[in-house]
């Protein structure tokens, strides 16, 4: 089987839709050999800040000698960047074209022999889920991080019976249709990874969020770490990185993150209480390798530096928590700069929350209709958009909204993408020379 047939059978996946549930991929998986099971798998859930955390454990175990195999989803700039092999924190390998065209000629035999068998013909994510671990095991990776795709008690990753840890991030209120209307059921769907006397690490949350953490913890005789904002003191946020002082009973230790945005400094304050908990199960981790790991993380996407003179910013915000931390995070790094934003979102997501969140902080808007067959028009985009900015562009493509915000800003300016992780890849290619070498 060739790469190209591989991506056409996950490709054609793509009509059995999203399903909630385990049977599938629990069947799909026993056929494979139940290859998580020789997997010590780091399980991540949240509604954000799942990729950023992600990116800064992995290249904190990186930094510490270890070989990670990582899921992340969605991806940005291709599509093999789903499954990761990440060693010396930023030399970071992609699933090979044949690695994948492999574990298809094994897969797809099995989809279609449970088909016949009265079972569901597994998703493109379940897919995807049975791909990542079936690779892993052939690299004989130390650990595997592994993000929940939505929610979590009846994601496909939630196969995995036992992790070595679990980690939660921020939750907020997302995909309601599948999940639930409310905080605490959206956080009982996410808490669903919590699994027996396993460790859970999180920080600390709304009332209401940390109250189902703590139940479904308890439930499960799981030992739970949180970790807390108020021990972060003196944050300095700079264009190049963030740095902030962690304080603990026994001491206070400087940090310095790669990645920027108001939020990474409490990401990266999860990424080392998940450290800690590592070295407390007898992993050899050190203190110094947490540093480098947090120093040189790197993720596309999240509020990333793509060009210079001026700068252009492109960020997955997608929701109204991401709008919100976007808002905080533009302010901290461009004050008093003139923005120009450029917005793309898919018509499911809540987009005049967004809006709300961050229009008032521009000095022009710019929408444009994602590649995506769930997009939101631009001209509907637009329409909301007027009421919080006095200048709003309808381009509706991406190579239009790039030409018309090069117009509109001067070297000193700012450009802003964001509504959409989907997009940024596109926009960025489609951005092509115009990107510098920084």
């Amino acid at each position: 089987m060739t790469y190209e047939e591989a991506r056409k059978f996950i490709d054609q996946s793509n009509q059995y839709g999203i399903v909630p549930g385990l049977t599938s991929i629990t069947q799909l998986l026993h056929r494979l050999g139940d290859p998580q099971n020789d997997l010590k798998i780091i399980h991540i859930a949240g509604t954000n800040g799942k990729g950023s955390t992600g990116t800064f454990i992995a290249s904190i175990l990186s930094a510490a000698g270890y070989l990670v195999g990582r899921y992340v989803s969605p991806a940005v700039y291709s599509y093999r960047e789903r499954i990761q092999i990440i060693k010396n924190m930023n030399d970071i390998e992609y699933i090979t074209k044949d690695g994948l065209a492999k574990a298809i000629e094994l897969i797809q035999p099995i989809c279609e022999s449970m088909v016949q068998e009265g079972f569901a013909h597994p998703t493109s994510f379940e897919i995807e889920t049975a791909i990542l671990l079936l690779y892993l095991k052939w690299k004989n990776v130390d650990f595997s991080i592994v993000e929940a795709g939505m929610g979590g008690r009846l994601d496909a990753t939630n196969v995995i019976s036992h992790p070595l840890c679990s980690v939660i991030t921020k939750i907020s209120l997302d995909h309601m249709e599948y999940l639930g209307d409310t905080i605490e059921q959206i956080a009982a769907e996410k808490a669903g990874i919590i699994k027996y006397r396993c460790p859970v690490v999180t920080y600390q949350q709304s009332p209401k969020v940390m109250e189902v953490i703590k139940g479904v913890c308890e439930e499960n005789e799981a030992d739970l770490t949180v970790v807390s904002p108020k021990d972060i003191k003196e944050i300095r946020y700079f264009i190049q990185g963030n740095q902030f002082t962690l304080v603990s009973e026994e001491n206070e230790e400087d940090y310095e993150t790669g990645l920027i945005g108001e939020y990474q400094v409490y990401n990266a304050q999860l990424a080392i209480g998940f450290a800690k908990v590592m070295e407390n199960l007898g992993y050899t981790i050190g203190g110094q390798a947490i540093k480098n790991g947090l120093r040189h993380a790197k993720w596309p996407g999240r509020f990333e530096i793509v060009s210079k003179n001026p700068y252009f910013v492109i960020d997955g915000a997608h929701n109204e928590d991401a709008a919100l931390s976007l808002s905080r995070s533009i302010q901290l790094y461009f004050e008093g700069v003139r923005r120009v934003f450029i917005l793309g979102v898919l018509a499911d997501k809540d987009y005049r929350s967004i809006l709300k969140h961050t229009a008032p902080y521009a000095d022009v808007i710019i929408t444009m209709t994602p590649d995506n067959k769930r997009a939101l028009a631009s001209t509907e985009l637009a329409k909301e958009a007027m009421r919080y900015c006095h200048k709003v562009i309808d381009a509706g493509t991406i190579a239009n909204a790039i030409e018309l915000a090069y117009k509109e800003a001067k070297d000193s300016d700012v450009i802003v993408a964001f509504g959409s992780l989907s997009f940024l890849g596109d926009l960025v290619k489609t951005l092509g020379k115009r990107k510098d070498d920084i």
